[in-house]
């Protein structure tokens, strides 16, 4: 009876021991952070967007719309996730462009997880090579996702899987389609999973860290970026100069700066039509995002070559602007 006795005492204590471990892991809370790099126009934002839930960063069909890292929060009951959006990896031929590749580096610099994303519906090229040479270079855990699979025929998929597998050392390789939704859930998993112990650095309501001053900046260059064509897009560049709140609303006055006479005739339009619909869009989007009254009053100015103008591109960059005021 002793015996029998000893064993289910010591059964008891193994199952106790077991159920202890698994609450304990139950209770393991993941917080880290997730840089999301890759080519222009490879669908890093529009990622980033569909995993935070909320809209953080701008999306358009031009290659090069995100200037600036920027960082999106997503909060689950287990973990705490910091995606870092990036610009798209270039050679720089300007000063906006040397100063959008010093933000991929500033992402890199002590994160936790590189997601690298490819375009797969489009042909893999020397720019892809390039940029998983660069990944590779990252220390951390390095996830590759291939994007945009909605427009792949499955036949292609597998084999391009095994062939980009073999060009660089990546813990997990997920196909998905950042715009519909396919894939991503998964992607979400293996973050989470490759991150560290910790405990959660933002409040678990707060979605962004950038200030609404640089989200309304955004926007309208969003709104600019989509109504125009040809070069205009790439030569708009847009500042706040006033941010006020009071009970009621919130009266924004912004400049949108582009480099010649003839793309600022563009974006005001015939008789300021144009710039008028640049304006009701974003202010019906910026209105929905802080959830009040927004009044928003629009200017347009020249800045000849600007992206060449270390000064004013500094000015774009929110980061250095917080710091800036910091120092007042």
């Amino acid at each position: 009876m002793h015996s029998q006795l000893s064993r289910w005492t010591a059964t008891a204590v193994m199952i106790s021991l077991q159920l202890s471990g698994i609450h304990h892991m139950a209770q393991e809370f993941k917080f880290g952070f997730v840089a999301v790099v890759g080519r222009p126009n490879a669908g890093k934002s529009t990622l980033v967007n569909r995993l935070v839930g909320q809209k953080v960063a701008i999306v358009t069909s031009r290659p090069q719309t995100t200037r600036n890292r920027i960082q999106g929060i997503v909060n689950r009951p287990n973990a705490q996730v910091v995606l870092i959006d990036t610009p798209g990896l270039h050679r720089p031929d300007s000063a906006l462009g040397r100063q959008m590749m010093a933000e991929i580096d500033a992402a890199l610099d002590a994160v936790d997880v590189l997601a690298l994303i490819l375009d797969a519906s489009e042909e893999f090229g020397q720019g892809d090579r390039r940029v998983i040479e660069r990944a590779s270079r990252f220390e951390g855990t390095r996830i590759l996702l291939l994007n945009k699979i909605d427009r792949v025929p499955k036949s292609r998929l597998l084999p391009l899987i095994e062939s980009v597998g073999r060009m660089g050392d990546f813990a997990e390789i997920i196909p998905i389609s950042a715009l519909t939704g396919d894939g991503v859930d998964l992607v979400l998993e293996k973050f989470i999973e490759y991150l560290p112990a910790g405990e959660p650095h933002f409040p678990a309501d707060q979605y962004t860290d950038q200030p609404e001053r640089f989200l309304a900046a955004e926007l309208i260059r969003e709104k600019a970026m989509a109504g125009t064509f040809h070069e205009v897009p790439h030569a708009v560049a847009v500042l706040v100069d006033s941010f006020e709140e009071t009970d009621r609303l919130i009266h924004i006055r912004a400049t949108i700066y582009v480099e010649r006479e003839g793309q600022k005739g563009i974006l005001i339009g015939r008789s300021g039509a144009s710039l008028k619909q640049i304006g009701t869009a974003a202010r019906k989007e910026l209105e929905e995002i802080l959830g009040t009254k927004v009044f928003l009053e629009l200017f347009v100015k020249v800045q000849r070559n600007w992206r060449d103008n270390p000064q004013l591109v500094r000015q774009l960059d929110w980061h250095l602007q917080l710091e800036r005021l910091a120092g007042e």
